[in-house]
This record gives structure tokens, sequence and C-alpha cells, in this order.
């Protein structure tokens, strides 16, 4: 079991604070705190019509097919145009000034921040995003925006979890219609940091990103993929959890954000029906991957997948427990992935 390292300069309330009865009802919690705590849902709260389009979206429907049959009648596909805009995509994946540096770690933070650390930050971020009800991408940027900081910038342990709402503010303002306020924010944090701080540091970041926000993710990669190898519902609600489990892990920036993408489908595929090859002809000519490309990604997703990894930070299958996600998290999950199963076709 991985031991969470606490961050000792943050300060933690013990105690419980109740909701307040206006909207939005936020509960406020301190980083350290968190790992114990659950997801709740505490009631209704403004959303935009795209958060209410991803939550109909996910609602559960028994085996319902997915939309490959129709993805020629839905024009947020763009069909004429989607080889050329996933072409666009995977060279903006592979800049070097959209891309964290592999070992930051080791070469700029220098111990004072570990890899551990930076998974509790990421699981703290998912229960931010789950209570304001943020779309995924507004997570997945402020993941990327997370690590793209700290490979230029160290940073203190006490300011680890105010670049972490930082970076969801910044992120937010990018997807959402209706981002939450600076001072929901510093709420989240136990008002640990003041407005004032929270605005500083969010100017931080933008300058060291030299404002280049509208980083590729795995999201965007995922959305694609999806249509051309997932069958049906559970097996994309698997794979969103696969994705999300990504980030959780330091390893993983290494790999290119399209490869997390094709190896999370991949590794969905395997799971919900482990006899069949989890790899095709088209989704090697669609995604430019061979099974083989995938081997250590998929490992890797499956360790964690298998709770091998990480096992203490829970906040991400809480959230795919719930019903509207079929409990995807819950499956039950083959222990080896056969060698057969990384071969290349031979006709390819």
């Amino acid at each position: 079991m991985v031991h969470k390292e606490k961050l000792p300069t943050i300060a933690a309330s013990k105690k419980r604070f109740a909701l307040p009865d206006i909207s939005p009802p936020i509960k406020r919690r301190a980083l350290a705190e968190l790992p114990a705590l659950s997801n709740f849902d505490h009631g209704p709260k403004t959303r935009s019509r795209f958060q209410k389009e991803e939550k109909r979206r996910a609602k559960p429907v028994p085996d319902e097919p997915s939309n490959i049959a129709n993805e020629e009648d839905d024009p947020q596909l763009c069909l004429p145009y989607a080889a050329d805009v996933l072409a666009y995509l995977r060279f903006l994946e592979g800049e070097e000034r959209r891309r964290p540096m592999r070992n930051y770690m080791e070469k700029v933070q220098k111990k004072v921040i570990s890899a551990n650390m930076r998974g509790i930050l990421v699981d703290w971020l998912v229960e931010v995003a789950e209570e304001y009800k943020l779309l995924s991408d507004t997570l997945y940027l402020a993941v990327s925006y997370v690590d793209r900081f700290l490979s230029c910038n160290a940073v203190d342990k006490q300011k680890l979890q105010l670049l972490g709402v930082s970076s969801v503010l910044i992120a937010s303002k990018y997807e959402e219609i209706e981002p939450p306020k600076v001072k929901d924010f510093c709420y989240i944090t136990d008002n640990t940091y003041t407005k004032k701080e929270l605005v500083q540091m969010e100017a931080n970041i933008l300058k060291s990103l030299h404002f280049e926000m509208g980083n590729p993710t795995a999201k965007t990669f995922l959305r694609n993929f999806i249509n051309a190898g997932v069958e049906n519902k559970n097996s994309e609600l698997l794979a969103n959890f696969l994705a999300e489990l990504s980030l959780l892990d330091y390893d993983c920036i290494r790999f290119l954000p399209s490869l997390i993408a094709a190896s999370v489908v991949f590794l969905a595929r395997f799971t919900m029906n482990p006899n069949v090859h989890p790899w095709s002809s088209k989704l090697q000519q669609y995604t430019g991957y061979s099974s083989s490309d995938l081997k250590d990604c998929v490992l890797a997703l499956h360790n964690m997948q298998m709770n091998r990894k990480f096992s203490s930070l829970t906040a991400i299958r809480e959230k795919y427990k719930q019903p509207k996600f079929k409990a995807v998290s819950a499956m039950i999950v083959p222990s080896e992935i056969p060698s057969s199963c990384f071969e290349d076709f031979e006709e390819l």
C-alpha cells in the first residue's frame, strides 16, 4: 500500500464545517484531510448547458450502443475534417513547449515535492471537480498545467495546493461557461490562501506557460478513439475511468496523451471481453499505434486498475462507483494480460 505523504505546512482543519444553505453548497476541505473523505452529492447546483449535456450522456443506459453507427449524422465529429483535426492534435501534443519534463521531480523539484505528493494533489483535484460539477476536460487541463509548471519552477510544499486550485481556476476559465469564482477556490481550501495569493499564482502559471493553455489531453483523443473501438456504454464509462486513473501516476507523463487514450481503449476492450484480442486493424489504422506500442502504458494502467498502485487514493474509484457510471470501478478485472495481446497483426 502506498503511504500518503502529508503536506505538513498546509493547514488541516479537524473540524467538520456544515454546508451553507445558499447556492453553491461547497464543503470546505484541507488537502491533508481529503484522502479519508468520499464524494458526496450536496444537492442541485447551477450548471451550464454543456455540463447538463455531459450529465445527460453519463446517465445509465442499459446496453446502449455507442454512436458509432450514427457517427455520419453527428455534427460534432466533423467527419469531413476529422482526419485533419486528428493529425493537427497529434502535432500539438508532440510540441516540447506543451509537454511536461519527464523527470522534473528529480531535476527541478529535487525531492522537495515527491510523486506521491503529486498523486495526493491530483486525487484532491478530482474531489474539487466533483464538488463544482466541472467538465472532465477542465480536470485534465488543470493536471497538465500543474505538471508543466512544476517542470520549470521549484515549488514549496506549502504552495502545492495553491498551484492545484489556481490551475483549476485557469482551466475552468478555458473550458467552463460559468467557472467558479476566486473566492470559491479559497473556500474549498478552507481559506488557507487569500484571493491575492491565488490570483498571483494564476499570473505566475500563465507567465510560465507563455499563455499556451489549449493543450490536447488524453480526454481529447479518447473521444475520437471511443467512436472507433468502443461498442457500448459500459465500455465507454470504463475507458473514462481508466483515463482518469492515469492522471494519478507521475510515471504516465512520459506517454503522449494519444498513447494513453489508445491504451485506455485497449484495456477497456480487454476488461469487457478478455477472450477476444483487444486490438484490431481498424484501431491500429485509426490511432496510429500497434498493440506492441501500447504495452508499457497498458501494463501501467492495469496495475492501477488492479489497485496495485495508488490504492490509498480513492477519489476516482469512489466517483466511478456511482450508479450513473454503472460502478465500472468495481468491475472484476483479469489479473494478467496475456503476452499474445501485444503481438502485432502480421498483415499490417
